[in-house]
């Protein structure tokens, strides 16, 4: 049994339980997001080796990481968020083994760190596999292991095999993404720590060290002062760090101080606290307790002797460094740090500074070695239980964004060439419009050949005005690249479709009247629905669209029946459309927004069934009189296309139903 207990609490099967508990459990739940969608979309269609021109605008020595791992991962989410799960063990182990190296008699030390690392709580964009594996967590891998090189090379025989290796590695790190390029400081930091005597001869000593990777770094920076001023970079749209006043860079400063430091290590509370009795806030909880207690069980490597205050004090100093210098890319470009947003992708580069930071306060505070242990493992436990949060957020969003790509294809089986899709904001947390736009032309053109793009997405409220969306006006012209692509279209080539936050997907359409019935929706969009013409949708096509880069198609619920029946509708298949509520209605489905049932409503009175399409009315207005203009809107619509021998009886039904205004 005690063989077995030192095998399961071996540092290795250590890492690989805590990464499974933080980012595992809910792994199958989870998908593409954000730029993901774009990339997986480029793989599939276009092949791994346009990766390679796609990025020189951008990040050009991340192209060839792109087409190397794409080469042999298909674009699946699945097998990408086991490639993140995989990617972060190996963050883990490497942590563990470079600071082995740096701090050779250290081995609790270096334990801890490489826990700390492995569940960071600062950092929540891991599930977004596709493109963070390579922006972020393969350099910041690369950069690790180069710090446990150099190390070990001091302390080799033959040190240049070992110089050689660390140098190729940081330039693995520091040239495919500019978020690392602060983070060299912290191998001067590392030398400077291990080095003995008196100031100069450990300045001396650090020189005749670290100059090959100084050059190293001093080629980065050139690269990237000309990439930046004088090459085609383009990735952000970035601030003038001339507009930062002294004050807002103290501010910021202090800012992320406070939460790298502090704040991040308790996130997890606050953000369960905001709606205590919810099944993830709960689930979160119990995954901390349960952590904790297992962790307090099984991790004795944690305990030893304490260290002495001036090391504490110097593991301090060095934490705050290294957070600092983590953040100058991103301060330096004005982009602010942000948690629980794209933006705390930055943490990325201070998760080493952080995790120092907290080991050096921990060992400066506590010296009963007990005391110390129950601090760590709390603090590993809240981790995990951070990560463990993140990722049931993105396990509602996948299957938000899934309910999104289904009802797209229900409602639209199939769009004319160069048709834009005009929506807002769609009710969901981690994609923009031109993430849509890479799976809707999966979905509708998945044999796509040319570099020009049949169909795009674009939210109104963020394009209009833009270069992209000069205005509503119609024969606007409407044109981008995306990545390699192009797209050319025009605002009379539009279609406009908007989904509520609890309702489904629709199109909007002039001739319904549909900019008097959604008053109550933004401006921008009501703006847009003149422009929609739903005669670009195939209502009956030989293919039919489909997800099928999704999972098997969802049970038809409710938002099956009423994209259903707005397209048979549209087709002017009535019989289909009651067809469609009935068999809604034996199931027990109804919608969560009244303005779902008008199609129906309309429906029953074109077909004379003016009782049950009257009783339905009145039943909306019973439960929300808002819905008064919407009901009489169709009435009059049916009314205006004059249904045969039910004139008296329409006009009875709009004076009962108050119309008459």
């Amino acid at each position: 049994m005690q063989n077995l207990r030192a095998k399961l609490t071996h540092p290795i099967f250590l890492l690989l339980f805590v990464t499974i508990l933080g980012y595992g459990l809910l792994l199958p739940y989870t998908g593409f997001y954000w730029d993901d969608w774009p990339f997986a979309w480029i793989a599939k269609i276009l092949g791994p080796a346009e990766f390679i021109p796609a990025f020189m605008p951008f990040r050009p020595f991340l192209g060839p990481i792109f087409y190397a791992t794409t080469s042999l991962i298909p674009p699946i989410p699945l097998y990408w968020q086991i490639f993140a799960l995989t990617i972060r063990f190996f963050i883990g182990l490497s942590a563990w083994w470079t600071f082995k190296q740096v701090w050779p008699n250290r081995p609790r030390f270096a334990l801890t760190l490489s826990l700390l690392i492995t569940v960071f709580p600062g950092y929540s964009q891991h599930w977004v596999a596709y493109t963070h594996i390579y922006q972020e967590l393969i350099p910041f891998l690369f950069y690790l292991l180069s710090f446990g090189y150099t190390f070990k090379a001091l302390r080799a025989e033959r040190p240049l095999p070992y110089i050689i290796i660390a140098l190729l590695l940081q330039v693995c790190g520091i040239f495919p993404t500019e978020y690392f390029f602060g983070m060299e400081g912290l191998r001067v930091l590392f030398l400077f720590l291990n080095s003995e005597g008196i100031l100069i001869w450990r300045i001396r000593r650090i020189i005749k060290i670290w100059w090959p990777y100084l050059l190293v770094w001093i080629l980065n920076a050139l690269w990237l002062v000309y990439y930046y001023r004088f090459g085609t970079y383009n990735s952000y749209e970035v601030t003038a760090t001339s507009d930062i006043t002294s004050i807002d860079f103290l501010f910021e400063i202090a800012n992320t101080l406070w939460k790298v430091c502090f704040y991040i290590w308790g996130q997890v509370l606050v953000l369960c606290s905001a709606n205590i009795f919810a099944p993830s806030s709960i689930l979160t909880l119990c995954l901390i307790g349960a952590t904790f207690a297992l962790l307090t069980l099984y991790i004795p490597q944690l305990q030893g002797q304490s260290e002495s205050r001036g090391f504490a004090w110097s593991l301090i100093a060095i934490g705050l460094i290294g957070i600092l210098l983590g953040r100058l890319p991103s301060l330096a470009a004005g982009l602010p740090l942000r948690l629980q947003s794209s933006y705390d992708r930055f943490m990325i580069s201070m998760m080493i500074g952080g995790s120092i930071f907290i080991v050096g306060l921990i060992e400066l505070i506590l010296q009963n070695a007990r005391h110390r242990t129950i601090v760590v493992t709390a603090l590993v436990a809240l981790g995990v239980g951070q990560q463990f949060f993140n990722a049931n957020i993105f396990r509602r969003d996948w299957e938000q964004q899934q309910q999104i790509y289904w009802q797209l294809s229900w409602r639209i089986p199939a769009l004319k060439p160069n048709t834009v899709l005009l929506t807002y904001q769609m009710p969901i947390d981690y994609e923009t419009d031109l993430s849509f736009t890479a799976p809707i032309n999966w979905i509708y053109a998945p044999e796509l050949t040319s570099h020009d793009l049949p169909y795009a997405l674009l939210n109104i409220e963020k394009r209009i005005g833009s270069a992209t969306l000069p205005s509503l006006a119609p024969n606007t012209d409407i044109s981008f690249i995306y990545r390699t692509v192009n797209f050319h279209g025009s605002t009379s080539q539009a279609v406009v479709i908007y989904m509520p936050a609890n309702g489904c997907l629709r199109v909007l359409d002039p001739s319904r009247r549909d900019a008097e019935i959604y008053t109550s929706l933004p401006e921008t969009l009501i703006n847009a629905i003149p422009l929609s013409d739903p005669s670009r949708i195939i209502t009956n096509p030989a293919i039919t669209a489909s997800p099928t880069f999704l999972s098997n198609e969802p049970e038809h619920r409710w938002c099956y029946y009423f994209t259903k029946a707005e397209l048979a509708l549209q087709a002017g298949d009535l019989s289909k459309v009651i067809a469609l509520e009935t068999e809604a209605a034996l199931r027990g489905y109804s919608p969560k927004d009244l303005n779902e049932w008008l199609v129906f409503i309309e429906a029953r009175a074109l077909t004379g069934d003016m009782q049950a399409a009257q009783k339905r009315s009145e039943q909306i207005l019973k439960d929300d009189l808002k819905m008064r203009r919407g009901v009489c809107t169709v009435w009059k619509q049916v009314q205006a296309k004059g249904v045969e021998r039910g004139g008296e009886k329409i006009a009875e039904i709009l004076s009962t139903l108050k119309c008459s205004k």
